[in-house]
């Protein structure tokens, strides 16, 4: 709980240091892990845009960022309101609370219901409203609107974090708030990981693209975040940089491991023997391609954070003393707060840092 309390009051101070300041506009491709029944069948996981100098005047109109403000996350959702696209200011996209400092330690099932409810009722009942007839009246409804916010509570999201311009994001804004915003999700060719194709396109054009041989057309987070870094490597001229953002501790359940299409077939057994049996020629092709281009591993040695772009992990390992986190606090006081700029990687990726207990599909919910 001490540790806790430290994070805390550390990413708080450089909050207050740090304000508003950034090194530049970055966007960062969110790939989230799938969970509960529905992402054990289909583990593709979910994929939303991080954008750190866009903000949502509401969910559906953005703007640019004042000081102080973290940013936005928008994203594909399926069966929300009857729009294509959502913008939720990152914090409540994470934590389902508005400030840094409400951020729980640890959450069961209850309290992520009712700090969901609770956002919802401030800032998204012209939207979501509650149920208006029969023995639910006045409650909250049901659907895949809880997507909108408290992400952390039920995946860990890994972060691929790029460069953008000032110029390049008043461009986005313009489009964006000046497309007609109606859904038209659609599992195969416009999910949420399509959504995040077009979105990165935008910044770097012809950069993200499917893979018809190992997710077989279909748009994967994993193939979003293949081809970014495949992208990045081919221009090492770009600020790229990898984070993690933990799933917050407690009763619920842990997310599962992110997959693409063809990976989802050949790692499990449930699906690669019937397909043996059916067609061995098939099934072997299959195994090839994944071999030979569908490796891709999530960056799991890449630093923790609380949140992207801003705030860098407090503190090395749980062993990391209060001088440590001090010493970060003092470089933001002296004009170099902790911006995401990650050259290196914690040497046990395995061992949490200070900030990992407070810790952040398409799909229908996975």
């Amino acid at each position: 709980m001490k540790q806790i309390r430290m994070a805390l009051m550390v990413l708080m101070a450089l909050v207050a240091v740090a304000g508003g300041v950034r090194a530049h506009a970055d966007a960062a491709l969110l790939m989230e892990e799938p969970y509960g029944t529905f992402g054990a069948i289909n583990p593709t996981g979910h994929a939303a845009i991080y954008l750190n100098h866009i903000c949502a005047e509401t969910p559906t109109q953005l703007r640019a960022c004042r000081p102080g403000e973290f940013g936005v996350v928008i994203s594909r959702y399926h069966r929300v309101a009857g729009y294509d696209w959502l913008a939720i200011p990152l914090v409540p996209y994470l934590y389902a609370v508005d400030r840094v400092e409400d951020i729980p330690a640890t959450a069961d099932p209850e309290l992520e219901a009712k700090l969901r409810d609770a956002y919802r009722r401030r800032h998204l009942l012209d939207i979501i409203p509650d149920v208006s007839e029969g023995e639910d009246a006045g409650e909250a409804p049901k659907g895949d609107w809880i997507q909108l916010i408290g992400a952390s509570y039920d995946r860990k999201i890994y972060g691929f974090q790029v460069e953008t311009t000032r110029e390049a994001d008043a461009r986005f804004i313009a489009e964006f708030n000046d497309n007609r915003n109606v859904s038209h999700f659609n599992l195969f060719f416009h999910n949420c990981a399509d959504f995040s194709r077009t979105l990165l396109n935008v910044y770097y054009p012809h950069s993200i693209h499917r893979n018809f041989f190992i997710d077989l057309g279909i748009t994967t987070p994993k193939q979003v975040a293949r081809s970014l870094t495949k992208y990045a490597k081919r221009h090492p001229e770009l600020d790229f940089s990898t984070f993690v953002i933990p799933q917050v501790p407690g009763d619920i359940h842990r997310s599962h491991p992110i997959n693409g299409v063809v990976e989802s077939l050949v790692k499990s057994k449930k699906y690669v023997v019937p397909l043996f049996v059916l067609s061995p020629q098939i099934t072997a092709g299959m195994i090839v391609a994944y071999l030979a281009d569908g490796r891709f591993k999530a960056p799991k040695d890449s630093p923790r954070e609380l949140l992207p772009g801003d705030i860098q992990s407090i503190g090395a390992t749980q062993a990391g003393t209060v001088d440590e986190s001090t010493r970060s606090v003092q470089q933001a006081s002296e004009g170099q707060p902790q911006l995401h700029h990650h050259d290196s990687a914690p040497s046990d990726p395995s061992t949490p840092t200070l900030s990992s207990p407070i810790a952040p599909g398409g799909v229908p919910a996975e």
